[in-house]
């Protein structure tokens, strides 16, 4: 059965990160979502333009599997002061199911709704000094309890696969990367 995903987005999202974990996750089967915070088209932090499948105000009544946030700078802020995906993430951490983010937005949005709290994460080198455990910074992927967490575009790929095994298993995650050349 496919699991639902949620890859919210804003202005000044991070490309790479976004359509990284959004591709890797629908060969894996999983039903993924890519809502904006803003207006549907978003420019990206490159300049690309990308096109949400809908708003995050149409997400607000749904259940998903996992919310992951890619990061990039403006785009962390803009997730970070969306009231609507505050909600959605609050609810993931409370109700058990698994959420994640990578570069920028584990310090910009995670931390800073208490969704790390208590656990232990990485981010892009630029903030890590907004962690609390320094300790684990180093790590590519780090993965505490239904928290995950990633350092950047150079990792993207490692962490949408991370994701795959959480959703769907170790055997899934390597038949997704075998033809990927990874």
């Amino acid at each position: 059965m496919a699991k639902k995903v949620l890859v919210p987005i804003a202005d000044g999202t991070e490309e790479i990160e976004a359509v990284c974990v959004i591709d890797v996750l629908r060969r894996a089967g999983a039903d993924v979502t890519v809502a904006s915070v803003g207006e549907l088209q978003i420019t990206a932090s490159r300049g690309v333009k990308l096109v949400a499948d809908q708003l995050i105000t149409a997400c607000m009544d749904e259940t998903y599997d996992l919310v992951v946030l890619p990061g990039g700078m403006p785009g962390a802020e803009h997730l970070r002061d969306s009231k609507e995906l505050e909600t959605i993430l609050k609810d993931q951490r409370d109700q058990g199911r698994l959420y994640g983010a990578i570069c920028a937005a584990p310090a910009v949005v995670l931390k800073h709704h208490g969704l790390l709290d208590q656990r232990q994460a990485t981010c892009h080198p630029n903030f890590v000094s907004n962690l609390e455990n320094i300790d684990l910074v180093q790590a590519r992927v780090v993965v505490d309890g239904t928290c995950v967490t990633s350092r950047g575009p150079g990792t993207a790929l490692e962490f949408a696969l991370k994701l795959v095994e959480l959703l769907y298993g170790a055997d899934k995650a390597k038949e997704v990367a075998e033809p990927m050349v990874v």
